[in-house]
Parts: structure tokens; C-alpha cells; sequence
């Protein structure tokens, strides 16, 4: 099974659209920092527990070597600390990475690490039968809604469009 590290804008958008529980039935082992969980509010945390707790969710908590190795690495200073502890887990575990932040994606893409965005799980959700293309539709919607990022990106909200078309069809 394929390795995902996840960070926190994508755990917050998909608790925001309600959308946790689906995102665990993909085919993939999710894997995050302690840095990004202690970045959620605690009802958040709550939430993460119980996939935690049901082997759903590895939470690494990264070593003082794993520290020292972080610190040797050149990060752009547009990576937080936590940012740059789901780019060292992806490196270490041979993962790809689950982001929406553009800082990390264009890091990973440097790097040559594979990445992918609320899109590509949504397009992944409706592949694996676990939500509809009428309820994408809606969630995608309130995404942009909800999320200032996907409303002011030109591009992104060309893409959202594009399959937006698609599912209604």
C-alpha cells in the first residue's frame, strides 16, 4: 500500500467538509508529523485520535537525529517547521506527499517527490466508490466556498470547473 504524508490544511479542509472518514477508506497508508498534529485545533486532534487509534493513522514523532538531519537539509524559508517535517517524513518513507500548500508541492516537485492535492483526493473518493459524483459536487463546492485558497486561484478554480462539468454529467 502506498504511503501518504498528509499535512494539516488537508486534514482541515477534509474535516471542514466532513469528508475524514471517507478519506481513510482509499487505498493508502496515512502517515503525519507530530509537528502537524499539535498545528490542529483539539477537537481536530480528537478526531485524528480515533484513526490513530484504529491503525488508520501513523503519527511520527520525529527523533532528535531526525531533528539534527532536518536542520542539515537547505528548506526555503517559505517552509514552516512543520512543513518541513512532512517533506522529511516523505523523503524518509519513500512517500508522496498530500498537500494543499503551494510551498510544499513546489518543494516536493524540486525534490522529485510525488504530491497531490485536495483534487486528486477527491478524484480518488469518487474512483473508489466512496462518495458520488452529486455529493463531490457539492463538498468541491463548499471548498471553494469555504476556503479563500481555491477561490483566488485562477487555475485551481479552472480545474474545480473542469470537474465540476464532469460529475454533473
Amino acid at each position: 500500500m502506498k504511503i501518504a504524508i498528509t499535512d494539516a490544511c488537508i486534514f482541515i479542509d477534509l474535516i471542514d467538509l466532513r469528508l475524514m472518514s471517507e478519506f481513510f477508506g482509499l487505498p493508502l497508508e496515512i502517515h503525519t508529523s507530530l509537528d502537524v498534529y499539535y498545528e490542529l485545533f483539539p477537537d481536530q486532534q480528537e478526531l485524528l485520535k480515533a484513526y490513530q487509534s484504529t491503525g488508520k493513522l501513523f503519527v511520527h514523532n520525529l527523533t532528535q537525529d531526525d531533528r539534527i538531519q532536518l536542520l542539515k537539509e537547505e528548506f526555503p524559508r517559505s517552509l514552516s517547521e512543520n512543513d518541513k517535517s512532512v517533506l522529511f517524513l516523505a523523503s524518509k518513507h519513500d512517500a508522496m506527499i498530500i498537500s494543499s500548500d503551494k510551498a510544499v508541492r513546489n518543494y516536493a516537485n524540486t525534490r522529485a517527490i510525488e504530491y497531490h492535492g485536495m483534487l486528486w483526493i477527491f478524484d480518488g473518493l469518487i474512483n473508489a466508490n466512496l462518495i458520488s459524483k452529486e455529493e463531490a459536487v457539492v463538498k468541491i463546492n463548499n471548498l471553494i466556498l469555504t476556503n479563500p485558497f481555491y477561490k483566488n486561484n485562477m487555475k485551481l478554480v479552472s480545474e474545480i470547473l473542469k470537474r465540476i462539468e464532469k460529475w454533473s454529467l
